[in-house]
C-alpha cells in the first residue's frame, strides 16, 4: 500500500462531497487549493468558496493563489510534499503544477468522457436530450478533459429532471467514484485506457447569454430541454412582449403539451391559473418564471397580480 499525501483542487458545492467524503475515510489531506475570496452583494462582502469554508471546519490548510504559475504559489505547493493530486470543478492547471506529484494529478468529471468536455457538462446533457450520463476520473494532460481514463459510473436522466436535481445525484456518485480512484492508486493497482477519439463527440460549451436564451421556433421538445437544463442556474430566458413593454424574463419550470394548433409562435396563452406559449406542435406550459427585479413565482401567483395584454407574445 502506498502512503498518499494529497492535495485537493476545487471551488463549488459539487466538489466539497469528494473533499468530504476523503476527510471522512481518513485519507491524508495536506492541502487544499481553491478560487480566492470574491466581492459579492451590495456591500461587496468577501464570499468564501464552498470548498473553503468545508477545509476551515475541517481544520484543513488552504491555499488561494490567483496565479498558478506564480513562483510564491508553486514554492507552497512543493512545500506540501504531496504524492497525489485530485482536482474537482477547479480550473486549467498549468504543466508544472499536474506533473508536480509522483503518482499524478486526476481529475474528476461530471460526463461520460470523451462526450461533454467542457464546462457545463450537466447542463448540456439535459439540453441536448440525453437519456443517460455519469461521472469520469482521468488522469489530467495537456489539453481540457482528454486525458487516459480511469473509472465511469453511468446514471440514467429522468424525462422530466433538471440541472439541479442531476446535479446532486452526480456530485454523490462523483465522491464516489474518487474513492475508488483513489483506493485504485493506493493498491497500485489503476490501469488506465486512451479516450477513444469519434466524429460525433458532444462539447459542453460555456454558457452565456446567448445560448441560454429560448428560440421558440425550435421543437417542443428542444425548448423543454433546454428550460430544464438551466434550471435552476442560470436559468433560461426570453423576452416577452406585453403590449408596450419588452421584458427579459427567466423561466425555470416548465411543461410540455403535444397538440395542433393554428396559433402563431410565442403567442401567449392564459386563464386564472395557467400560461402557455404556442411552439410548433403544441405549447409549452410555464409553471415557474422571474420578472426582471421581481422573485421567482409559480404562474398562479404572477396570474393574480400580472396582467396579459391581448397580443402578449414570447419572442
Amino acid at each position: 500500500m502506498k502512503e498518499l499525501r494529497i492535495v485537493f483542487m476545487g471551488t463549488p458545492d459539487f466538489a466539497v462531497a469528494t473533499l468530504k467524503a476523503l476527510v471522512e475515510n481518513q485519507y491524508h489531506i495536506v492541502g487544499v487549493i481553491t478560487a480566492p475570496d470574491k466581492p459579492a452583494g451590495r456591500g461587496r462582502k468577501l464570499n468564501e468558496s464552498a470548498v473553503k469554508l468545508y477545509a476551515k471546519e475541517a481544520n484543513l490548510k488552504v491555499l488561494q493563489p490567483t496565479n498558478l504559475k506564480h513562483d510564491v504559489f508553486l514554492d507552497e505547493l512543493k512545500a506540501l510534499k504531496a504524492n497525489l493530486q485530485i482536482v474537482v470543478a477547479f480550473r486549467m492547471l498549468p504543466k508544472l503544477v499536474w506533473q508536480m506529484p509522483e503518482y499524478g494529478t486526476f481529475n474528476l468529471h461530471a460526463s461520460l468522457l470523451p462526450n461533454y468536455r467542457g464546462a457545463a457538462p450537466i447542463n448540456w446533457a439535459i439540453i441536448n436530450g440525453e437519456t443517460k450520463t455519469g461521472v469520469s476520473t482521468f488522469f489530467i494532460d495537456e489539453k481540457i478533459d482528454t486525458g487516459d481514463m480511469i473509472f465511469q459510473k453511468e446514471i440514467g436522466i429522468e424525462t422530466d429532471e433538471n440541472v439541479g436535481s442531476l446535479h446532486d445525484k452526480l456530485m454523490t456518485i462523483g465522491s464516489d467514484l474518487v474513492l475508488k480512484t483513489v483506493n485504485a492508486i493506493k493498491k497500485g493497482d489503476v490501469k488506465t485506457i486512451p479516450q477513444k477519439i469519434t466524429k460525433d463527440i458532444r462539447t459542453a460549451y460555456k454558457l452565456n447569454k446567448d445560448n441560454c436564451k429560448i428560440d421558440w421556433n425550435a421543437s417542443i421538445d428542444n425548448i423543454y430541454n433546454k428550460i430544464r437544463g438551466l434550471s435552476p442556474y442560470p436559468a433560461a430566458w426570453c423576452t416577452l412582449i406585453n403590449g408596450d413593454h419588452e421584458l427579459d424574463v427567466k423561466i425555470y419550470q416548465a411543461e410540455k403539451e403535444i397538440m395542433p394548433h393554428k396559433n402563431s409562435i410565442g403567442t401567449i396563452i392564459h386563464d386564472n391559473k395557467t400560461l402557455k406559449v404556442a411552439v410548433t406542435n403544441g405549447y409549452i406550459i410555464i409553471k415557474e418564471i422571474k420578472l426582471p427585479g421581481k422573485r421567482t413565482m409559480d404562474i398562479k401567483s404572477l396570474l393574480n397580480g400580472y396582467t396579459f395584454e391581448r397580443n402578449a407574445k414570447m419572442l
